[in-house]
This record gives C-alpha cells, structure tokens and sequence, in this order.
C-alpha cells in the first residue's frame, strides 16, 4: 500500500482521463454483457413452437404472422446494432483517456524520479549508483506505465464482465453456471503459485538489469581506453556474460508466467464442453422446457465473456508481478531522503572567500572503516591563493567536496565567510563557491550555452572576459562559428586542454566568492597553467583561489601550500618552507626537477 499511495500522486492532472477510463470501459461491458440476452431471444422466437411469443418481455407478437416476425427480427436487430455502436464508442473512448492517462502518468513518475536525482547529494547518488538509477528512469518507468495502463481498463473490465456474466447466466439456469464458480478459486490458487515462484526470479532480474547498463555504460564512457588497449573481445565477452545472466532469469521466470495461458485454456475449454453437454442434454430431454437453445448459446457466450474476463485479469495481474519490483525500486528513489538539506533559516549571503577547518574527520558512508580525513584544522583568508599537493589517495578532492557541500564532514565543522557551510542556502554556497573538478564536463550544445551554466545572464563580453582569463578565447576565435561553435556530447570534438579551459571559463562566470581547481589545469602545459594564475591573479584578487595539483610549479607561488597525506595534513608552509623542511614536497618537487636535484647535490 505505501508503494501505491507515493505512486497514486503521480496521477495528478490526470486524474480526470483516469476516472473517465473506467466509466466508459463499464459502458462497454454493460453492453457487450447485454448483447446475447437479445441473440439468445431472437434465437428462441425463431425456434419456438408456441404460436404466441414474447419479445425482450414487453411485446408479443404471433409468430403465424410474416409481418409481426419479422417485426420481431426487426426489433431485435437494431437493438444489436445500437449496442454495438455503443460498445464500440466506449471502448474507443475508453482506449484513448486509458492512453493519456497511462502516458501522463509515466511522464510524471519520470519527472519525478529525475527531479528528485537532482536534489540527491553525492552520497544518495553513490548508494543507488548511476546504472541502476538509469534502469530505473527508463526500464523500470516503462513497465509502471504499461502496468497502470492496464489497471485502469483491464483490471475494471475484467472484473466487471466476470461479475455481470456469471449474475446473467444464473437468469438461464439455477444450477448450470455453478460451474464457473467452482473453476474460479482453482484459477485463482494456480496464478497464486505462478506468483509465488515468478516474483524472486523478477527480484533478481532487475538488479542483473542493472549490471548490464553499469556495463554498457562503463564501456561507452572508456571507449577510447578500451580501443587504446585492444580489449574489444575482453568488453564484449563481460558483456555477454551479463547478458546471459539476464536472459537465463528471464526465460526461467518466462517460463512460469507461460503457465497462465494453458491453464486458462484448459479451464475455457471444460466449461464450454460440460455447459455444451448437459445444456444439450437438457434441451433434448426436456423438449426445450428446462432449456432452449437461445438459453444455451447465451450460456455459452457467457461462459466465453467469464473465461476470457479471467484471462485478462491473469494477464494484468501477472504484469503487476514483473512491475512490482519495478515500482518498489521506483519508489525507493522517491522516498530516498537527500543526505544534504537545507537549514530551516538559511544564509543567502556569503560576506567573504574566509575558510576554516575545524577538527574535520569525514568518511563516505557509515559503513566505511575509516576516515578518507581526519582531523582537519585549516584557516584560508579572504583573496589568498592556497595550493594543496599531495599523493593519490591523499584525499584532496574530499576535502575540497565539503566547502561547496557536495559532502558533509562527520565531525566537526566547515566554515565559509565565518559560517558553518551547514548554515547556508545549498543554492546560494554552490554559486558562491565554484568549483572545476577534476573530470570536466561539457554538455552537447554550443560553447555559449555551455559558459551560460556559469551564468544563464553572461553577456557576450563577459562570457569573452571569462574566456580570455582562462586562456580559451584564442582557440574558440580560430573555430569558424567561434563561440556558437557546437559541442559534442561530452566535449568529444575538442582537446582536454581545450575542455579544461572552458570549464575554467564557466567557473569564472559565477563571479564568485571562492573558486576551486581541482587539478583542472592537468591537461594544459605549464606556459598556459602560468598564464591562467597570472590572469587570476590580476583580475580577481578579492576571490579566495585553491589550487590542488600534481605540478609543483603549479602552487608554487601561493600565499600558502598545503600537503595532503593519508587523510591528513603533513604540513603548511610557502614554497621555500617547504622545499627545506618537508620530505614529501622535497620528493614531489625534486621528481619533477631532476637537473636542480643533481646541481644540488653537487653542490
């Protein structure tokens, strides 16, 4: 009930296409119910041997009489048609609300789950991962929709026609339509055990879905590695062990649900058979006075509305199995409360780029053994640049993730401007607090809308300002469309210097309060990485700059260095305090400057 009720408020401006679907689906059985009590008495004034006969219960006609027969077929046949232009026009309403609604109501469980992704902190994201959250958006979203579709016109006809069918042939027979009620529970107990043995294997299935789209996507985003190795047949044999997997869990849960169809079946064709047997058996030993032949063939056709009504409602009820677990896993995202949220009272204004850590230990989740830091305790004044080095594994990138609030610490606490960063309006710390990470990002689209994320407002000159500070307006002027110029999705048809730039370029036009690098200047040579500081440098003095590198000559002319091991600072200093008393800058810049080692040595 808690999976239908969060999504029952997906239904919303629908609700009105998902009421009217039923109505006119009961128009359409009412109908389709009430056609054979007209065949079954048209069939008996045709084979009656009384001369007097009742038509429908209110005309009687004598059947001596060519005109009043005909009459009587008369009477009956319009009645037929006018039902079925009536069936006909309800099932046709009723299949196109059942089509919006079960559209809309899929393009709101869509929405929904996507918008609440976007709110997901990067803890929420890495409990799901990202394939299984694309599963969901789509595989999972598709099945709900069909299922819906189904609820709101299968699961009302069915259930209506069986009733109205089985309360009809009881006005034939007392006793003859007992049949159905006895082959009812038995069809219900079978598609309990299909449910029984299906639903695990669906369980399973779609957690297998979920590999296989982590596979799919892991080797599209690295297909230039993969190429680079030659591990082609590695990838597709990872590939096709995935989708094995798959296919041997569904055919298995295939192969139960296919039950269904011949137990039905079976079921249809005994009552046909006995309703046949003893209806005729009756009519010929009774001549025609327990039962006509109208009544039998009424009979019949309501044997066929209950069978095929339970047929439809197998069918539906077995697309709820496969779509449960897809509207539990549906559900799980929307009920997944965001680690990162924003305080009652916000802060909306950030007074200065002034940074301080205050005994910060952090890990990833609670289940980590420990901490990626642990006991940090930093201070970075307004307008300084602090560059921050450190071997892989040091957790640099951590500790640049809790300024902006991408995380937040586990102990102790993070403060921007004099102000807990907890304290802050998320929207307003992320655009006060940029930051460049270290795997850019550019979305399909020209270069302008890709600044523009920086600043949906930016000019043209301040989006060239930007540029040029980051030192990309040189290659975007030699492109013939110049800053109209298209990206590739993923920026696949410019260099990774050239997309560092860019992503520089768009940090910049937040104009903010403090700016971070995450090692965003990698791609670029060392010419160009001294240019860009230089611009920094000059242009926004008052925006507190950090820097964390791999290049020595990187930071070197920062205010202050920081040297980042194990989760820890190892120390902080300048460039030359460093150089004398810290042995892992020692090693890191030497290594980089091996001609200055060996002249020292010498000396």
């Amino acid at each position: 009930m808690k999976i239908i009720k969060s999504l029952a408020k997906c239904v919303r401006e629908y609700k009105k296409e998902s009421i009217l679907t039923p109505i006119f689906i009961t128009i359409e059985v009412l109908m389709e119910c009430f056609m054979p009590l007209v065949t079954s008495q048209l069939i008996n004034i045709l084979n009656s041997k009384n001369d007097i006969v009742n038509i429908l219960g209110f005309v009687e006609i004598d059947r001596r009489d060519p005109n009043q027969l005909l009459l009587a077929i008369g009477i009956c046949g319009v009645l037929l048609t006018v039902m079925a232009f009536v069936s006909l026009f309800g099932g046709a309403m009723a299949a196109k609300f059942g089509a919006k609604a079960a559209s809309g109501f899929g393009k709101n469980v869509r929405q929904d789950v996507y918008y609440k992704i976007q709110d997901f902190s990067f803890a929420n994201i890495d409990k799901f991962s990202t394939s299984s959250l694309v599963t969901r958006l789509t595989t999972d979203v598709t099945n709900v929709q069909q299922t819906y579709g189904m609820l709101i016109r299968l699961a009302v006809r069915s259930p209506l026609m069986l009733v109205f069918a089985v309360v009809l042939s009881f006005t034939y027979h007392p006793t003859l339509p007992l049949l159905f009620l006895i082959i009812i529970p038995i069809l219900v107990v079978g598609l309990s055990l299909i449910f029984k043995f299906s639903h695990p294997l669906f369980v399973k299935v779609f957690h297998k879905y979920d590999n296989l789209n982590e596979r799919v996507q892991e080797n599209v985003r690295g297909i230039r590695v993969v190429k680079s190795y030659v591990r082609e047949e590695y990838e597709k044999k990872k590939f096709e062990k995935s989708s094995k997997e798959v296919c041997a869990d569904f055919t298995k849960a295939e192969s139960i649900i296919a039950l269904n169809n011949p137990l039905m079946v079976l079921a249809m064709y005994i009552c046909m058979t006995v309703i046949s047997y003893v209806g005729a058996k009756l009519i010929i030993t009774t001549q025609n006075q327990a039962l006509e032949i109208g009544d039998l063939t009424a009979l019949i056709t309501y044997s066929m509305q209950i069978l095929s009504s339970l047929m439809m409602f197998s069918f539906v009820f077995l697309m709820a199995v496969i779509s449960s677990e897809s509207a539990s896993r549906i559900v799980e995202v929307l009920n997944e409360e965001p680690t990162l949220k924003n305080p009652s009272n916000p802060l909306y204004e950030i007074e200065n780029g002034a940074i301080e850590f205050k005994n910060v230990s952090f890990r990833y989740s609670d289940k980590a053994e420990k901490n990626a830091l642990q006991n940090i305790n930093l201070k970075i004044e307004s307008g300084e640049t602090v560059g921050i080095i450190g071997g892989t594994g040091s957790s640099k990138s951590s500790l640049i993730q809790l300024i902006s609030r991408l995380y937040d610490a586990s102990e102790g606490e993070v403060l921007v401007g004099g102000h807990n960063v907890k304290e802050y309006d998320l929207e307003s710390l992320r655009n006060q607090v940029s930051v460049v990470l270290q795997k850019n990002v550019l979305f399909s689209g020209t270069i302008k809308e890709n600044l523009r994320w920086g600043n949906k407002e930016a000019t043209d000159e301040e989006m060239k300002r930007a540029c040029v500070l980051a030192q990309a307006d040189e290659f975007i002027s030699s492109f013939p469309d110049k800053y109209d110029t298209y990206i590739e999705q993923g920026g696949s048809n410019v260099s990774g210097g050239q997309k560092q730039r860019l992503c520089i370029a768009r940090a910049l036009l937040k104009n903010p309060k403090v700016i971070i690098f995450d090692d965003s200047t990698s791609a670029v040579d060392t010419k160009t990485d001294a240019l860009i500081r230089k611009g920094l440098k000059e242009y926004i003095p008052q925006t507190t700059k950090i820097i964390i590198a791999q290049r020595i000559a990187s930071v070197e002319d920062a205010n202050k260095i920081v040297v980042m091991d194990n989760g820890m600072i190892n120390q902080i200093g300048t460039h030359e305090e460093l150089l004398k008393s810290n042995k892992i800058y020692q090693e890191v810049y030497y290594s980089q400057n091996k001609e200055q080692k060996a002249g020292d040595l010498n000396a």
